[in-house]
């Protein structure tokens, strides 16, 4: 098995670059990218942690679209600065190549996180005497059935709820190398496929299983044919197929519009004020769908990236900076840049935090205290990683002040001490 990282991210001034040249692995990383990548991290670990009331006040609930679609849309970004130049300067075969690599990866890091997290909580169980933490993170089943449940998790055809992100994404990736081959050659192919592809899903025509008990029907919670064109709308903004929007008054209000309109109809400061909008919703509900990412999603999403991507400023530079706010960028900059294995961990911890909020109770005060060192805890991690990356054993050593060394003279080895400076 490769070492699961995260692909490398270049960097871009005003707006996504077309892919020229060779791969940009000298570019500074794109401040953007990094930050936002890291926000969507910490707001994933609240909504995961179990009756977590900071969950009422992420985005998700102020509109449609929520932390997964900037996870997914960021992933396409950074995908298409880590494989696009692969493709377009080698060929199509190494390309998908080097997707098949990361899919091994990422598909290892799904089976790991899966076996981690139930033996986990299947502790938890044993502690207090019920079957508690695995019912409510609805794996009873694999533990009653573990023979057929676990050759369905290794073929991704039973995925749980909690479980279902990182499934939706190797799907995305093996995607990848007939979208960019077909981007390359006309990008217009490659659009007429992620919107013929999303059509269909948005029909119920196409949709993968997620269960092996006889009788039972449920479908992934993320459809990968519908969740693809948000995934390739990042990864066609880093290719150049897409140009960056221009920054302009009048799509300003235009998204300012489209977020106010999300709090009447999708958060409950509209459903509990207005007795029209669950009638005016119900009409089209289905453009506010999740699993299959209905088409008000996509909107909403788009209209708060442009918000942020008119917020962080021309090739991010209200982002750099000096002072608490250039220490709080740069923190979360960090987390987005180890986004894969700061999810797997905040996964494993999201549970630990909800298991020590049953004990402590949800006060105010101990849901401020457990969130706030989740995020430090992620901080750790990210830092942590990051370091083993950098594999500083590899640096060549330097002796320290102070310290013996060996000189050869004349064949006779001279055992001497450097002096200290």
């Amino acid at each position: 098995m490769g070492r699961i990282t995260d692909e490398p991210i270049a960097g871009c001034n005003s707006g996504p670059p077309p892919m020229s040249g060779t791969l940009p692995t000298g570019r500074p990383r794109d401040l953007r990218l990094d930050f936002f990548r890291g926000l969507g991290m910490f707001i994933i670990f609240i909504a995961h942690v179990p009756n977590n009331a900071w969950n009422n006040w992420i985005p998700a609930r102020f509109g449609a679209s929520d932390a997964t679609e900037i996870f997914v849309f960021c992933s396409g970004m950074a995908s298409a600065l880590a494989f696009g130049a692969v493709f377009r300067d080698r060929s199509a075969l190494l390309g998908a190549a080097r997707t098949a690599h990361r899919v091994w990866q990422v598909y290892w890091a799904h089976i790991g996180l899966f076996c981690i997290v139930v033996a986990m909580i299947a502790w938890f169980d044993t502690l207090v005497g019920s079957d508690f933490y695995t019912t409510r993170l609805y794996v009873r089943p694999f533990l009653e059935d573990p023979a057929s449940h676990l050759i369905g998790l290794m073929t991704l055809r039973y995925v749980p709820n909690y479980f279902d992100i990182l499934p939706m994404y190797l799907v995305l990736l093996a995607m990848m190398p007939i979208i960019a081959t077909l981007g390359l050659a006309n990008r217009w192919l490659a659009f007429a496929l992620m919107a013929g592809l999303w059509l269909v899903a948005q029909a119920d025509y196409l949709s993968l299983s997620a269960e092996v008990r006889a009788g039972v029907e449920r479908e992934w919670f993320f459809n990968p044919f519908g969740w693809q064109l948000v995934f390739f709308t990042g990864f066609a903004f880093m290719m150049g197929w897409i140009k960056a929007p221009p920054i302009k008054r009048s799509l300003v209000v235009l998204a300012v519009a489209i977020l106010l309109l999300n709090v009447l109809f999708a958060s409950r400061f509209g459903w509990e004020n207005f007795d029209f909008v669950y009638q005016t919703r119900d009409l089209a509900m289905w453009t506010f769908e999740k699993t299959d990412f209905g088409l008000m999603r996509y909107v909403h999403f788009l209209a708060l990236a442009y918000l942020a991507y008119v917020a962080a400023g021309e090739g991010g530079r209200r982002l750099a900076g000096a002072g608490a706010w250039g220490a709080f960028v740069r923190t979360v900059r960090r987390v987005g840049q180890q986004s894969l294995a700061v999810f797997l961990s905040s996964m494993v911890l999201a549970q630990i935090v909800g298991a020590l909020l049953d004990v402590t109770g949800r006060t105010p005060l101990t849901i401020a205290f457990f969130n706030l060192a989740g995020f430090a805890t992620l901080v750790v991690v990210a830092t942590t990683v990051a370091w083993f990356k950098h594999q500083p054993w590899r640096r060549p050593h330097q002796p320290a002040a102070g310290a013996a060394k060996v000189e050869r003279a004349s064949g006779v080895e001279r055992l001497t001490l450097e002096p200290a400076r």
